[in-house]
């Protein structure tokens, strides 16, 4: 008898039971149970009734079935094509804003629209497929398009040594290929709102975790043209003014002037200046700078020095701080400046 048989069996016998009763007859964590409550009530197994601390699950009843996931695909051609048009016909067939809260229905809104617009003005693709889900717990969107890449157009644009140095062009922001009509912020804000957002290009899938704070690279084998998936929860709270809010600040007039670079997406070992001067590729346009050396294992003094004494002595204006810096590397950066406070250095 497997876990969900064994929940269920218990269930006919106990009528009503907590998750943390669950939990302690099974001998498995409630994070456990939850993944298996939650799956046995998007089958209409299992029902959940109170909220917080009063949830209670019991064997669902005919009253207590639930729709079955909502599901709606359509290709389109890309010549001519709205976003936002298209995502009207779509909030209207599955009545989102119904079934969405309303900072979910504001990221949506705002992710769909970005990523769409993107196929359409950067794929260079004939036509894309869109694919919508909907169940209990979950809102997710594909655009696939079968253009040009987006690693590619990057990397063959900015003549970067590879598709992989595309990756960190991508994520600092203020990246485009376009920038007669695109402030390249789009696929940066697209990333911070999604519980989970993947941007899938030839072998390389660039995945973003808000759920866990992390982003990671997975090799995967090829697909023309560019896949984004999106998924958010359908109570999201993740505000979309306040995400904006974090990277564009009232102190820098609400533009897009903070950014956040994760320094192993470069290099897990930093050694020599010119992966300093990789990571630093285009930093400067912005006013504040957060350097997430998290997973990052050793640092070398011209990596150091590159960034803490030469970049910053020759921008003065910018502000870079560090986070999830192991202490071990902390005196090396200590080495290369005199003082962090004389240099105008936040380091965290």
């Amino acid at each position: 008898m497997n876990t969900k048989e064994k929940i269920l069996k218990h269930l006919e016998t106990k009528k009503t039971v907590t998750g943390k009763e669950l939990s302690e007859y099974l001998g498995i964590s409630r994070q456990a149970i939850n993944k298996h409550l939650k799956e046995l009530i998007r089958n209409s197994k299992v029902s959940k009734e109170g909220t917080t601390r009063g949830v209670v699950y019991k064997l669902a009843a005919d009253k207590d079935m639930i729709q079955p996931i909502r599901r709606f695909k359509k290709k389109y051609s890309l010549s001519g094509l709205e976003e936002d048009k298209v995502f009207q016909e779509l909030a209207s067939l599955l009545n989102l804003k119904g079934e969405l809260s309303t900072a979910a229905w504001d990221v949506v809104y705002y992710a769909f629209t970005e990523i769409l617009n993107n196929a359409i003005e950067h794929s260079e693709s004939k036509e894309c497929s869109v694919r919508i889900s909907l169940d209990q717990y979950r809102f997710s969107f594909d655009v696939r398009d079968s253009g040009i890449g987006i690693f590619y157009s990057i990397f063959t644009k900015f003549d970067l040594p590879d598709e992989n140095a595309a990756i960190g062009e991508l994520i600092k922001g203020k990246t485009t290929t376009m920038k007669e009509k695109h402030s390249g912020e789009g696929v940066f804000f697209t990333s911070k709102s999604a519980d989970v957002v993947s941007f899938r290009s030839h072998k390389i899938n660039l995945i973003f975790n808000n759920l866990k704070r992390d982003v990671f690279v997975e090799d995967r084998r090829f697909i023309k043209g560019t896949e984004v998936a999106f998924e958010i929860s359908r109570h999201s709270r993740r505000r979309l003014d306040k995400l904006f809010t974090e990277f564009a600040p009232e102190e820098f007039e609400y533009s897009f002037e903070k950014t956040r670079a994760l320094v192993r997406l470069f290099q897990e070992d930093c050694i020599s200046r010119s992966e300093a001067k990789r990571l630093l590729s285009g930093l400067d346009k912005f006013k504040e700078i957060m350097l997430d050396f998290k997973g990052v294992k050793s640092i070398g003094q011209g990596f150091a020095d590159e960034i803490f004494r030469v970049f910053r002595n020759s921008h003065p204006d910018i502000t870079i701080g560090t986070e999830n810096l192991s202490p071990s590397l902390q005196p090396i950066i200590n080495h290369v400046v005199d003082n962090k406070i004389k240099n105008g250095l936040t380091i965290s």
